[in-house]
């Protein structure tokens, strides 16, 4: 059999595969997600249909807009590294230790998702505003943190690291403490076998947080714009395109932000890989 009919036999193969699975009881639950999957994706086709009667290529040229995107392109990763390296910790000792007071930490944890984005922006004011103890002081050292690129990460990192600590938990949930154990018999110490044994069966979690969160960071507004609303970032800039020039101006920015989150969500695969089920 010649290689061409070898690779179409398994893609009938596969094809029939996943006729059987639909109909094995798949066929109502595929529909129903069908119908939330199109809810998502009409609204993308039908904005950005729009793309070939406006001059993407002069609005990126803009001066501002491409700040904003720099300003994003910058601090989003920021934000990410820092939920990262704290969030990873704190969603493992969440996961694996039991304390008095656990349930109120991982209530706090979750605080900034039912807040909505501006009522944290404010909360954060009340912190590292210009005129709070931190936020003079930080100024006086020539570091402020509004109206900064640190406010950015700031409000980024409150809005964003959430998701990184709640999706990391899960997968170490999933981790056979078993498994924990049996390397410790093997004589690795705590923090040995976190390193070679939890974090990469946890891996796919991770890289799933890693990217909801910078993700979030990268559509960030509405604490960022309380706390820092200069420097603009895509999306601060978004919204002052569409006050002044109405929504076709936002096209070129919203493609730029678009594609950014593609290819993060794109590289992060291509070096972790998909969870896969068999």
């Amino acid at each position: 059999m010649t290689d061409t009919g070898a690779r179409t036999d398994d893609a009938n193969s596969r094809f029939g595969s996943g006729l059987e699975r639909l109909n094995g009881g798949m066929a109502v639950p595929a529909l129903l997600g069908a119908v939330l999957l199109a809810y998502f994706v009409v609204p993308f086709a039908v904005f950005f249909a729009q793309v070939g009667s406006v001059d993407v290529i002069g609005g990126l040229a803009d001066p501002a807009t491409q700040d904003a995107i720099r300003t994003s392109l910058v601090t989003a990763p920021i934000s990410t590294a820092v939920a990262t390296v704290f969030g990873v910790p704190l969603a493992y000792v969440l996961s694996r230790a039991s304390f008095r007071g656990k349930r109120l930490l991982e209530a706090a944890v979750l605080l900034p998702l039912v807040l909505p984005p501006i009522v944290g922006g404010v909360m954060l004011l009340t912190v590292v505003g210009r005129y709070t103890p931190i936020g003079s002081t930080a100024a006086a050292l020539g570091v402020p943190l509004t109206d900064s690129y640190a406010g950015v990460v700031l409000a980024q990192t409150f809005v964003a690291a959430p998701f990184l600590v709640v999706t990391v938990r899960a997968g170490f949930d999933d981790v056979d403490p078993r498994v924990e154990e049996a390397a410790r018999t093997l004589g690795y110490g705590r923090l040995e076998t976190v390193r070679l044994v939890s974090l990469p069966l946890a891996r796919n979690a991770i890289a799933a947080g890693i990217v909801l969160t910078f993700v979030r960071a990268l559509g960030e507004f509405g604490a960022t714009m309380m706390v820092a609303y200069n420097p603009r970032t895509m999306p601060t800039r978004i919204d002052v395109l569409r006050i002044a020039r109405g929504l076709e101006a936002i096209v070129p920015i919203a493609l730029a932000l678009l594609i950014s989150t593609v290819v993060v969500v794109a590289l992060v695969q291509a070096l972790v890989g998909s969870v896969r089920r068999y």
